[in-house]
């Protein structure tokens, strides 16, 4: 760790973020030593225990310090960076802002304006410049050193294609203006430093990235991998459990343990009880075919589910509720707040459709659709996390047919859907083919008891069978 510079530099610590959150992992640094950056500039990139987000420096000046490298782990309240005034700076030998900084800057507002972007909640402005280089983590010096990172010129001959030469023989640095963009080769294990650049002033486009990930396509993955593998395993302890060699001990992500404490939780403390039914939903499969307008697509089958789940609840309202905090009342609600569970790269998530009951098939379609987009993208703010009062989770799309689900707290209730596949099943004394799924409700024996649990089961089984007698209602 680096200490700050007395009088000339200041330092930027890690704001409270909220939602009982107290670190966020660093992922990746957005700037470098010797950058020049603006009040609201995006900084690094860090996950929370709800999403990865961008974090806006609340100074600007000449970044004289980084703490950290990609995938420490930040405390609320440690410092993050040090900034000097900028006149400080280029005193002590910092670089000056890229002489492209306005074509920058305003491509920059520009994505941003498309909602490329991911701010910390409640921390930035609205509008956000971007006049500083950024670099991934890896083209970085360690910075475990102050003074030693403040020695090293910005455009050291050991960060190869930081600057390339343009025609009128000047150098400009290598320009990466879009978080899109930037978040695509990481994606894909692309350095962008090693990319031919042939947007505007030299920046590197999307259509670049994509090239060099199908011209790499074979080493870069096998790039990755062997590079993944060497960071994972720890040769030099010799550490062993059992008489087996542990390969490697990873510090779970800010994600994975709220989501621990969070399911732990529902474990101590709901007394769950499941009910199943397997439902015949051929006529809705076939309906929901018949449902897509001329051009366009069909609503989902979770969207379709979710109505119907959401019109079952009406008559069954104790299983959207929830217990107080010492469970002692029963906190009832006039609507639906519904949670959609979502399978991510970063793990479990469960955005939130407020107000569900309201909606109609087609907005619930578009609002899961955005939701499942956003979740997976790792862009979801945290106020979509929360809130619900009842989950739906089709793990269906995952290719199994049921599931012991873990209530998601507060809530009291979660109705699983399986794969919907073609079964032998008797219709009128005859064993024909249809289309089958199991349908598992997993409720909080505190509020309600099995008869209450399986009248819900049912009407949501009517409805799925019997599609039409809900249609007026859809």
């Amino acid at each position: 760790m680096s200490t700050p510079t007395v009088g000339a530099a200041q330092v930027f610590r890690l704001p409270d973020l909220g939602e009982g959150l107290t670190e966020a992992g660093l992922v990746q640094w957005l700037v470098a030593v010797g950058d020049t950056i603006t009040t609201d500039q995006p900084i690094a990139e860090v996950e929370t225990a709800k999403s990865v987000v961008e974090l806006p420096s609340p100074f600007a000046g000449v970044v004289v310090a980084l703490h950290g490298t990609a995938g420490d782990t930040i405390d609320v309240g440690a410092p993050v960076l040090e900034v000097a005034d900028a006149a400080t700076g280029a005193a002590s030998g910092a670089a000056s802002a890229p002489s492209g900084a306005a074509v920058e800057q305003e491509a920059y507002r520009e994505e941003e304006r498309a909602g490329s972007g991911n701010v910390l909640i409640g921390y930035g402005t609205k509008e956000r410049a971007a006049s500083g280089r950024r670099r991934p983590a890896a083209a970085r010096t360690s910075l475990g050193d102050s003074s030693a990172a403040r020695t090293i010129p910005p455009e050291s001959s050991e960060q190869p294609q930081l600057v390339r030469e343009t025609d009128a023989g000047r150098r400009r640095p290598v320009a990466v203006r879009s978080p899109l963009v930037r978040r695509l080769a990481r994606d894909l294990g692309l350095d962008v430093h090693a990319l031919t650049a042939t947007g505007a002033d030299g920046a590197i486009t999307r259509a670049d990235v994509l090239r060099a990930a199908v011209d790499n396509a074979v080493d870069g993955a096998a790039a990755q991998h062997t590079a993944t593998n060497t960071a994972h395993i720890d040769t030099g302890t010799g550490e062993t459990v059992d008489g087996l060699a542990v390969r490697s001990r990873e510090r779970m992500s800010p994600l994975r343990k709220a989501v621990s404490a969070k399911l732990s939780r529902s474990r101590s403390e709901i007394p769950e009880a499941t009910v199943w039914v397997d439902v015949d939903a051929t006529a809705l499969w076939d309906l929901r075919a018949q449902m897509a307008p001329e051009g366009g697509k069909a609503p989902s089958v979770t969207a379709l589910l979710a109505r119907f789940v959401l019109l079952a609840l009406e008559d069954h309202p104790i299983l959207a509720s929830r217990l107080s905090d010492d469970a002692a009342e029963l906190i009832s609600f006039d609507g639906v707040n519904l949670g959609v569970a979502a399978d991510t790269d970063r793990g479990l998530m469960v955005p939130v459709v407020p107000g569900a009951h309201a909606l109609t098939v087609d907005q619930l379609d578009v609002a899961l659709r955005e939701l499942a987009a956003s979740a997976r993208a790792g862009a979801m703010p945290p106020e979509r996390l929360r809130g619900s009062t009842f989950t739906l989770n089709n793990y269906g799309g995952l290719g199994v047919d049921g599931s012991a689900a873990i209530i998601n707290h507060p809530d009291v209730a979660i109705l699983g859907i399986g794969r919907i596949i073609e079964r032998p099943w008797v219709v009128e004394g005859e064993i024909v083919v249809r289309r089958i799924a199991q349908l598992s409700l997993v409720f909080d024996h505190r509020v309600c008891d099995g008869g209450y649990a399986a009248s819900f089961l049912r009407r949501v089984t009517e409805l799925i069978e019997h599609p039409l007698r809900a249609f007026g209602r859809v």
